[in-house]
C-alpha cells in the first residue's frame, strides 16, 4: 500500500480561454514567463493524489511534460479542463492512459455556452468527452458548478454521464481570491437544493459505493448553500495543499485572501512546509469560518473522517431505503 498521504493541487496557469460568470481569473491572467516550471514541479513532495487545474491547464503546451514529472511522485492525477483543446487532451490521454480528465460542462448546450462564454463550448467539451469514452479511456467525467441558471440541467447531465459510464463531479458557487469574485450567490436556495436532492436520490439508487459517497458530498453542498457549518473539519495545509502558478504554496483556494505558506521557487519543500510561516497559516486555517465545501478540501476530509460519511451512507442507502430529503438540512439565513 502506498505511503503517500498528501493531496496536492497544482494551479499551472491563470490564463483561460473561457469567460465564466462565476470566475474572473481570465481578467487577471498569469504571464507564461511567471508560471511554475518543470524544475519547480520536481521540487514538489510525493502525493497520493494530484489535481492539475487553472485557469485552463491546456493553454500550456508543456502539460505532457508536467504530467510526466508529476507521475514520478503522485499515485493519481486528474486534470480539470473546459475540454476545448480536444486534440491536446486526446494526445495526452494516449500517452498517459491512466490520467483522469474532468471536463467542466455547466448545463445543456444553451446554458453551458451562456455560463462559460465560449462559443460552441458545449459541443467542443462534449466531443472531447465522447472521444475519450470511445477510445476506452478509463477515467473521464463531467464537472458542473451548480447555480440558479443551470440547476435544472443537473440531473439530465448526470443521466448523460451515467449512460456514457462517466464520472460526474459537482460544485456550487463560492467566493474567494482564487475566483476573483465576491458576488457569487445562490438566489433561489430552495430550487437549487431541490435539484441537488434529486441528484442525491439518483446516486443512492445506484449499485456503486463511490456514488453513495458522492451523494454525501452533494448533501454537503446543500448544507453549504444554506450557510451551515461544514460537515467535516477542514485539514487543509496539514494533509493537503495548493500551489499557484507563481509557486506560492497555499492551504486552499477558498479563502477570502491568499494565505501563503512559502514559495517553492525560493525554498525547498521541507524548508517551506516546516517553516514558521507555514505554521502561522495552519493556525489561521484552523480558525477559518468560511465553511466552504469544495472537492479539494472535502475529499481529503471524507477520507480522513471516513466513519462520518460512512454512517451517512449506511443510514440513507440501507436504513432509509435509498431515500434522502433536503429537509434534513437546517435552513439558516446566510
Amino acid at each position: 500500500m502506498s505511503r503517500r498521504k498528501l493531496y496536492g493541487t497544482v494551479i499551472v496557469t491563470y490564463r483561460c480561454n473561457a469567460r465564466c460568470n462565476m470566475c474572473d481569473c481570465f481578467k487577471d491572467p498569469s504571464k507564461p514567463s511567471e508560471e511554475i516550471t518543470l524544475d519547480e514541479i520536481r521540487k514538489l513532495p510525493e502525493m497520493a493524489f494530484t489535481n492539475i487545474t487553472g485557469g485552463e491547464p491546456f493553454v500550456r503546451q508543456d502539460i505532457p511534460d508536467i504530467v510526466r514529472e508529476l507521475y514520478k511522485k503522485s499515485d493519481r492525477i486528474v486534470i480539470s479542463t473546459n475540454g476545448y483543446f480536444t486534440d491536446r487532451i486526446i494526445s495526452l490521454c494516449k500517452e498517459f492512459p491512466k490520467v483522469g480528465i474532468r471536463i467542466s460542462i455547466e448545463g445543456l448546450q444553451e446554458t453551458n455556452d451562456k455560463i462559460r462564454g465560449i462559443p460552441d463550448g458545449f459541443n467542443r467539451g462534449y466531443t472531447t468527452l465522447k472521444t475519450l469514452v470511445e477510445m476506452g479511456h478509463p477515467d473521464v467525467g463531467f464537472g458542473m458548478t451548480v447555480q440558479d441558471m443551470n440547476c435544472e440541467d443537473l440531473v439530465p447531465l448526470y443521466n448523460i454521464s451515467n449512460d456514457l459510464g462517466m464520472e460526474f463531479a459537482t460544485a456550487t458557487l463560492h467566493n474567494s481570491f482564487y475566483f476573483r469574485k465576491t458576488d457569487n450567490k445562490i438566489d433561489d436556495k430552495k430550487k437549487v437544493s431541490q435539484n441537488f436532492e434529486k441528484l442525491i436520490n439518483e446516486l443512492l439508487k445506484s449499485k456503486s459505493p463511490k456514488k453513495w459517497f458522492r451523494a454525501y458530498f452533494n448533501h454537503g453542498l446543500i448544507n453549504y448553500i444554506y450557510g451551515n457549518k461544514r460537515l467535516l473539519p477542514c485539514d487543509m495545509s496539514k494533509n493537503a495543499f495548493f500551489i499557484d502558478p507563481f509557486c506560492d504554496v497555499i492551504p486552499c483556494n477558498g479563502m477570502k485572501e491568499k494565505a501563503v505558506m512559502g514559495n517553492l521557487r525560493r525554498q525547498s519543500w521541507e524548508e517551506l512546509w516546516n517553516s514558521e510561516q507555514a505554521q502561522e497559516v495552519r493556525r489561521c486555517t484552523r480558525q477559518c469560518d468560511r465553511n466552504c465545501w469544495m472537492i479539494g478540501s472535502a475529499s481529503p476530509a471524507m477520507h480522513k473522517y471516513i466513519w462520518v460519511p460512512g454512517w451517512w451512507v449506511i443510514k440513507h442507502k440501507f436504513l432509509k431505503g435509498g431515500r434522502y430529503s433536503m429537509n434534513e438540512i437546517r435552513h439558516s439565513s446566510r
